[in-house]
C-alpha cells in the first residue's frame, strides 16, 4: 500500500511554523541596542554633525542604527559595529601603562590622521576611542570581526566634523 505523504501535511505546517517562531526569525530581535551618551552642548553639536557625515557602509557592511535611535549613535552590520559619540573619556586614556605601551589590553595609535585608544575587551570585542578631538567618539567592533577597514572608513567623517583638541 503506497504511503500518502500529503495526508500528514496539516500537522507538518503548524510544527514548521512553531519551529520558525521558536528560532527567532524576527528582525526586531536581531537589532542592537546601546546606551546613548549624554555629552555637553559643544560635543552634542559636533556629534550631530558627525552623524550626518557618517558613511552608509563601514568595512563593506550596510548601516543599521541601533535603538534607541539617536544622533549620538550609529551601527553597521550584524553583529553590529557600534559608534557612540560624546562618550566620557576612558580611564585608560590617562593610564601611564598605556602611554608607555606596557598595557597588554590597550594601546594608542593613529589611523588616517585620527588618533585612537585601542582596547581589547574581555569578551574578545575591540573598543576604539578617539583621542585629541573635541568630542570622544567610541567604536566597538564585535569579536571575530576584522577591525582594519572600520577605522579607515570612519576617519574622513571624524576629521571633517570633530576638530582636534582636548575634549572636556
Amino acid at each position: 500500500m503506497p504511503v500518502n505523504f500529503f495526508r500528514h501535511r496539516p500537522l507538518a505546517l503548524p510544527a514548521l511554523a512553531l519551529l520558525i517562531i521558536a528560532t527567532g526569525c524576527s528582525s526586531a530581535d536581531d537589532s542592537a541596542s546601546v546606551t546613548v551618551p549624554e555629552p555637553d552642548g559643544t560635543a552634542m553639536k559636533l556629534c550631530r554633525n558627525l552623524h550626518k557625515a557618517l558613511p552608509a557602509k563601514v568595512d563593506g557592511l550596510g548601516r543599521d542604527d541601533p535603538g534607541p535611535r539617536s544622533a549620538l549613535t550609529a551601527g553597521w552590520g550584524s553583529p553590529a559595529i557600534i559608534l557612540r559619540c560624546g562618550v566620557e573619556r576612558p580611564p585608560k586614556m590617562t593610564d601611564p601603562k598605556v602611554a608607555l605601551g606596557s598595557d597588554p589590553k590597550a594601546v594608542g595609535g593613529e589611523v588616517n590622521g585620527v588618533g585612537w585608544l585601542m582596547e581589547r575587551e574581555d569578551g574578545g570585542s575591540s573598543r576604539f576611542t578617539t583621542s585629541s578631538r573635541l568630542a570622544y567618539v567610541e567604536v566597538t567592533v564585535p569579536s571575530g570581526r576584522d577591525t582594519s577597514g572600520v577605522l579607515v572608513d570612519l576617519a574622513a567623517a571624524i576629521k571633517k566634523t570633530v576638530p582636534e583638541g582636548l575634549a572636556n
